[in-house]
């Protein structure tokens, strides 16, 4: 199975959380992690014209495709077991122009609601291997 990246701001602490969310949760370890200020990740975002010094949203790369907003939430979700595939497919039911407006209200208010972290976490040193520095 080939890895799928998951570019993230490693300052926020929601996407922190989704992090490790995603961590718990991926059990084929599937999804590997590049926070947006390190190298890779702000290439990546660049790549998919996102700007990586104020981005409204995380990026998911599977393969050569890219994926933002709830695109990217949903497919993450639906890669998951359980009641996560059932968010997944209630999230694909919405209108996008009703949960990509609200996605992005968040992406652009996280710091505010969820705070901000001094500097990018360092993950365990048993996790390291999923993280693209």
């Amino acid at each position: 199975m080939k890895d799928k990246v998951l570019v993230f701001d490693g300052v926020c602490v929601l996407c922190n959380r989704w992090v490790q969310f995603v961590l718990r949760h991926d059990e084929h370890h599937q999804y590997k992690f590049a926070a947006m200020q390190s190298g890779p990740g702000r290439a990546m975002l660049l790549e998919h014209g996102i700007d990586p010094d104020d981005p409204i949203s995380f990026l998911l790369l599977d393969g050569d495709n890219g994926y933002t907003n709830t695109d990217a939430l949903i497919r993450v979700l639906d890669s998951f077991r359980g009641r996560w595939r059932w968010m997944a497919a209630i999230l694909r039911l919405t209108p996008r122009f009703i949960r990509d407006p609200l996605y992005r209200w968040f992406a652009r208010n996280r710091y505010r609601l969820f705070g901000r972290h001094d500097r990018c976490l360092v993950p365990p040193s048993d996790l390291s291997d999923r993280f693209l520095s």
